[in-house]
């Protein structure tokens, strides 16, 4: 079977783990902090707090932020539901902002129209999180002037774009947002097998992110409260927070893996211009890629429209699972999950999101694919749909 994604594990991985497994430190020791300054370094970004998945990445950052009973957080409802229920997580409403008809992103179009509604029933979201769908950046600048003129916070949820680039600048510097979450799960570019970070150019949104990941505990003695001098007082719990923290192991594989991060990425664009090319003249709609967004290509969604294809998403879905090859379907819309329903969400809230989710299917690309496997996924795409 060829999945739709998967982890790329060379040797050199596999030798830094077993390091770390030898060595004194499994939990909390040198190497999160070293994986930490990697990725910060890499995205430009003056702070990285890692963690045990995107989804603890997206709470603390919610958390960082002050969000909490009677605030509202929008987002897209082309992602996992770890977007919006981190906002839950915090006792938030949340909303939706329908998508983009060509990018999948969050429609900007939509988002300021929303807005300006908003601003009139006096319900403004207190943050926005864009999700840069399959790798590729939404129209972050244009969100962040938006965010100046309503006056909400920012967390670019780009769990599918470590290694992608907005205007030429890498996508976690922040520059056009407060807090950016990065995902390390398998079929994710790097991996760390489980695991997230969070990254910032703001020291006190870092030290708010870190409390909220280790039980609110410091040693910081600058956070410290006064305690009697002959007490030993070497911790504080200061505030509520979770044991989020990533182990060294994860941290060692996730270290090992940055190194390979932008051949990652270019294998993945190869695929994909493989895939643009092969199927250009394939009655489906192949991904279109914005002129300012160099993408990470964490997926490669295709669109079986029946009035152009002759067959329907299901038809080809059966037949390409039939045929040995484990495609799949990014995503549900959000609010469609029984969950989101009996929220009070209904069908048609988000017409273009809608309208994707019942024509997608994400086609196998991750830096492992070989020639020979996608050869096998093109033709058995051309022989059901000429």
């Amino acid at each position: 079977m060829i999945p739709y994604g998967r982890q790329d594990i060379s040797s050199a991985d596999i030798e830094s783990v077993v390091e770390i497994l030898k060595s004194d430190f499994l939990t909390q020791g040198p190497v999160v902090p070293l994986f930490e300054k990697a990725v910060s370094q890499y995205v430009q970004a003056s702070f990285a707090i890692a963690a045990n998945s995107s989804t603890s990445c997206l709470h603390i950052a919610c958390m960082a932020l002050g969000l909490g009973k009677g605030d509202i957080l929008w987002t897209s409802p082309n992602s996992f539901v770890a977007s919006s229920n981190a906002a839950l997580y915090c006792g938030a409403e949340v909303d939706f902002i329908d998508i983009d008809p060509n990018t999948y992103n969050l429609s900007i179009d939509c988002l300021e129209e929303k807005l300006i509604q908003a601003q009139k029933s006096g319900r403004l979201p207190k943050i926005v999180m864009p999700v840069h769908f399959a790798g590729q950046s939404c129209e972050m600048k244009y969100i962040f002037n938006l965010s100046k003129k309503y006056g909400f916070k920012i967390i670019e949820d780009a769990s599918h774009a470590i290694g992608a680039s907005y205007m030429d600048k890498k996508v976690g510097c922040c520059e056009y947002s407060d807090i950016t979450i990065f995902s390390f799960h398998p079929v994710k570019i790097i991996t760390t097998g489980e695991g997230g970070i969070a990254v910032t150019n703001n020291p006190l949104l870092a030290e708010k992110m870190i409390l909220h990941r280790s039980h609110g505990i410091t040693n910081k003695q600058d956070f410290m409260f006064a305690r009697p001098e002959d007490e030993i007082w070497n911790y504080q719990q200061i505030n509520i927070g979770y044991n989020y923290r990533m182990t060294e192991i994860q941290a060692a594989l996730g270290l090992s893996q940055m190194s390979r991060l932008d051949e990652f990425v270019e294998r993945r664009h190869n695929i994909a211009k493989k895939y643009d090319n092969s199927l250009a003249e394939c009655s489906i709609i192949l991904p279109m890629q914005h002129s300012d967004v160099y993408s990470s290509y964490h997926l490669y969604p295709i669109r079986v429209r029946k009035s152009k294809a002759g067959k329907t998403q299901r038809m080809v879905y059966d037949f390409l699972i039939a045929s040995g090859i484990m495609v799949n379907l990014h995503y549900i819309p959000i609010y469609l999950q029984p969950y989101y329903e009996a929220k009070g969400f209904k069908r048609g809230y988000c017409k273009e999101a809608e309208l994707y989710f019942k024509e997608t299917i994400s086609l196998p690309i991750y830096s492992s694919l070989s020639d020979e496997q996608q050869d096998y996924v093109i033709k058995t795409i051309l022989e059901l749909i000429k």
